[in-house]
């Protein structure tokens, strides 16, 4: 099965958190976006095991989680104790949340998973309060091209990966999207563009993982995700 995440879903957490990658680069930079959250209604989007969700209470958040995966929420619910607001759910697919029940909404890492973000979209919208944000993390879509230079950086593709981690296999599959493409899609679903980040790893990163940075100037930025924050309009 691809994506199945609920079949690797302890290696994946345990892997993903304290890494380069998700620790300390999306993790710190949805944050920073985020900002004081203090009182704010927040769904985290596709929570996987919760670190993000965890993150996010402890800056004074009120959170709900969802994910298309049992074993993920399972994972979360253990980090995040019984009484953590956690639902199964595709972002994919119809939210079970009224119009206009959050403050924000957090994507980190799931819409580049989907073919068409039309409708996923124009769910998250619909549970924003007007005004709300939607803070978003993806694939870079120049990185793609960086290394395959007949690359069609246009166009709409499928690609795959097959992912190790603890000694399980798995397939994965994701969806390039040019940049015009998703801004397109952004304010056809009713979002404003505020910001666009490429942010450098948070600090402690260069002495953590010197033989992954250690080329570049400590501070600088590296290409490997795209963060937008979006406003409900």
């Amino acid at each position: 099965m691809v994506n199945d995440y609920d079949s690797f879903a302890e290696a994946y957490a345990a892997e993903t958190e304290s890494n380069l990658v998700n620790a300390y680069y999306a993790r710190p930079a949805m944050l920073n976006l985020a900002g004081d959250v203090a009182g704010r209604r927040i769904l985290d989007a596709g929570c996987g095991a919760g670190p993000l969700h965890a993150a996010l209470q402890e800056r004074g958040a009120i959170v709900t989680g969802i994910d298309s995966s049992a074993k993920m929420l399972e994972l979360a619910r253990k980090r995040l104790g019984e009484d953590a607001d956690l639902q199964l759910a595709d972002v994919a697919g119809p939210l079970p949340f009224p119009e206009g029940s959050f403050d924000d909404v957090v994507a980190c890492l799931v819409l580049h998973y989907l073919e068409d973000w039309t409708e996923p979209l124009a769910e998250l919208r619909r549970v924003l309060k007007p005004g709300g944000r939607l803070i978003v993390a993806v694939d870079h879509p120049v990185v793609q091209k960086l290394f395959n230079s007949e690359f069609d950086y246009f166009a709409i593709s499928r690609r795959s990966e097959e992912w190790t981690i603890g000694g399980h296999t798995a397939q994965m599959s994701f969806w390039h999207r040019p940049l015009q493409a998703m801004t397109d899609a952004f304010t056809a679903a009713g979002f404003r563009i505020s910001v666009i980040s490429e942010p450098p790893p948070a600090p402690g990163a260069w002495e953590l993982f010197p033989e992954d940075l250690g080329h570049r100037p400590e501070g600088a930025a590296f290409l490997c995700f795209l963060f937008f924050v979006l406003e409900a309009v």
